[in-house]
Order: structure tokens, then C-alpha cells, then sequence
């Protein structure tokens, strides 16, 4: 079975983008660079040939790996009958460190959105998986590498 992927609808956008300019504009470029390499002579020694074939795989890769996503996502819809008092995907939520006495902020978004470094966390991390289904005031136990963290949820936002 297929593993399904949550998207925002932006997201989803820039996918559908990045796909059209692989197959329309890139796809022509990677062609270009062969047929130039093949020009070179010799294929068995040329270095600007293995080079284009390679990156050639890399765009068609590419483009598998974006046509899977695409075939297999899901759209994250703001629900109207959602509670807007518990975290799920696409919340905004402010945490605080109750070790380090430190706040910090978070949206909790799908697999292939995730950047941990800007503040985007998977809901398949083990923090955004403990994140998911609480109220702001709640505890949440994320085991880390270091060993255990407690957060405190000080606010969600959509």
C-alpha cells in the first residue's frame, strides 16, 4: 500500500509547479547537455557524457518521486467542526521548555513539509505525534536522544 502524504494546499502548488518546469523546461536542458556530450566524440572517455546521463537519472527521479507524492496526498483542510482548542495539522503551537524555562514555536505540518530549522515539524515526529490532540495547558513527554523533555502547550493557533 501506498504511503499517503499531507499537503497543504500550498504545497501541493509548488509540487505541481516543480513538476511542470522538470518536464517542460529541464527535461530540455538534461536533453541538450547529451546530444552536446555526444558531440565530443568517444563515449567510453567522455566525462561530459557520464555527467549529463547521470544527471538525466537524477531528473527522472525526481519526477517519479513527485508524480508519487502527487498521486498519493491528501489535502489539509481547515475543518469548520474541528476544535480550535486542541493541536492537529496545520496548528500553530507555542511550547514551553519547563526544564529550560524557554518558549518556542511550531507548525505542525505533513512529512513532506517538514523543517525542523524554520519551526515546521512533521506529524510523524515524535513530537509532533505527542503535540497532536492537546489543549493548550497540557503536558506533552517527548523522548528525545538526550532523554526525555517536557513541554508545556502555552498556545494553538490555526
Amino acid at each position: 500500500m501506498a504511503k499517503e502524504y499531507k499537503l497543504s494546499a500550498e504545497r501541493l502548488e509548488e509540487l505541481k509547479q516543480e513538476l511542470n518546469y522538470l518536464k517542460t523546461v529541464r527535461e530540455k536542458e538534461v536533453a541538450d547537455q547529451i546530444k552536446e556530450a555526444r558531440s565530443f566524440g568517444d563515449l567510453s572517455e567522455n566525462s561530459e557524457y557520464d555527467e549529463a546521463k547521470n544527471e538525466q537519472g537524477k531528473l527522472y527521479s525526481r519526477i517519479a518521486e513527485i508524480e508519487n507524492i502527487l498521486a498519493n496526498c491528501s489535502v489539509i483542510e481547515e475543518e469548520a467542526d474541528s476544535d480550535p482548542d486542541t493541536v492537529r495539522l496545520g496548528s500553530k503551537i507555542t511550547v514551553m521548555d519547563t526544564m529550560l524555562d524557554e518558549k518556542e514555536t511550531y507548525q505542525v505540518v505533513g512529512s513532506q513539509e517538514a523543517d525542523p530549522m524554520n519551526g515546521r515539524i512533521s506529524e510523524e515526529s515524535p513530537f509532533g505525534k505527542a503535540l497532536l490532540g492537546k489543549r493548550i495547558g497540557d503536558t506533552v513527554i517527548v523522548d528525545a536522544p538526550a532523554g526525555n523533555i517536557e513541554y508545556k502547550v502555552v498556545s494553538i493557533q490555526r
